[in-house]
């Protein structure tokens, strides 16, 4: 029988924006906490949204008023993260004080004094004694729901011969560009795969652009495929438990990171563009063994291996002991005759 976990069932606040990517990485992170969460999603608007993450929280929300999302009481543990998120989180930390312990993923922009712990990424430059980094970003997908994922294979799966190949695109954004010929680049790199016998499950993006997704629809026609088009119950989590290899364009962080919990190969292609933050974290990734840059041509789908990353399970971690060392702290201010509160 395993011992509780120290957090488990204790109330907690998640403070994001509207981006998905920002809310995936708090969920994993309280949900391997074992912790019961409220998301507490902020927008300002106008002025407030030009001050975060350096001003006060938005007027309108009224915040720590009765009757508001965002007043006591207080949780035991606050997250945020996303630039809209930073200053309420601020404003929480100085109004409950030690009552609530606060972390933010990903770099506040506002100094170390904005949190009890910051998560940032390896390739991200912020350090100090409440910074910890990790390779991936958190996620929501355990090695645990890895494991009751691959116990349950849809009758659409188990049509795929293998070697299966998961294909997750993403599109341009404010660093890559997908030019016409990366996107022939790409799917010329997924026919040769296509040539080796790979059946293929492909996800699309928000973000991926029409000449991507027809490319890649071209190169795999000859095979076996499942192809989501955003109708119906989303297939990635089955991507994720049933491929035997993945391939991902380097866009984002995010899905970059979410295949390396499984612990299979996962070719990156990186299309023009690209910035020193980016090419930080590829080569990071390539170094500890669990990515490599997809090739021209594929020549053989022999596969490798690396130990599993789960951040979310480390920053959790993390986040207990440090909670704990607080706990024990306050109960020894409590038990002492001369500093204790009376």
């Amino acid at each position: 029988m395993t011992s509780q976990k120290p957090l488990h069932g204790r109330k907690a606040w998640l403070i994001t924006d509207d981006k998905i990517g920002m809310q995936v990485q708090v969920k994993g992170v309280a949900d391997a906490l074992g912790l019961d969460w409220e998301a507490k999603q902020v927008d300002p608007g106008g002025l407030w949204k030009m001050l975060a993450p350096y001003g006060p929280p938005d007027p309108k929300h009224k915040f720590g008023q009765p009757g508001s999302m965002l007043a006591p009481p207080w949780p035991d543990v606050a997250f945020a993260t996303g630039r809209a998120s930073i200053p309420y989180i601020r404003a929480l930390r100085r109004r409950a004080g030690l009552t609530t312990f606060t972390v933010v993923l990903q770099d506040p922009k506002t100094g170390s004094n904005t949190a009890d712990l910051i998560w940032v990424p390896e390739h991200d430059k912020r350090r100090g004694p409440n910074v910890m980094t990790t390779l991936t970003a958190a996620h929501s997908f355990s090695p645990e729901r890895i494991r009751t994922l691959q116990a349950m294979e849809p009758a659409w799966l188990a049509a795929l011969p293998r070697p299966r190949v998961a294909i997750i695109l993403g599109g341009p954004n404010q660093v890559y560009r997908f030019t016409a010929a990366d996107d022939a680049q790409f799917a010329a790199s997924i026919a040769s795969m296509a040539r080796l016998g790979a059946s293929f499950m492909v996800t699309p993006s928000r973000r991926t652009h029409a000449g991507l997704r027809d490319t890649v629809l071209q190169a795999t026609a000859g095979r076996p495929r499942f192809v989501w088009d955003g109708s119906g119950e989303n297939p990635y989590p089955a991507f994720l438990a049933h491929a035997e290899f993945f391939v991902v364009t380097g866009d984002s962080v995010n899905m970059s990171g979410e295949p390396l919990v499984t612990g299979k190969p996962v070719w990156i292609f990186e299309p023009s563009g690209g910035s020193a933050k980016f090419a930080r974290f590829h080569a990071s990734l390539r170094h500890y063994g669990a990515t490599r840059s997809l090739p021209e041509t594929v020549t053989d789908l022999t596969p490798w291996t690396y130990a599993p990353l789960d951040s979310a399970a480390a920053i959790a971690a993390e986040v207990e002991r440090r909670w704990l060392r607080r706990q024990a702290m306050l109960q020894g201010t409590a038990n002492s005759p001369t500093y204790g509160i009376q």
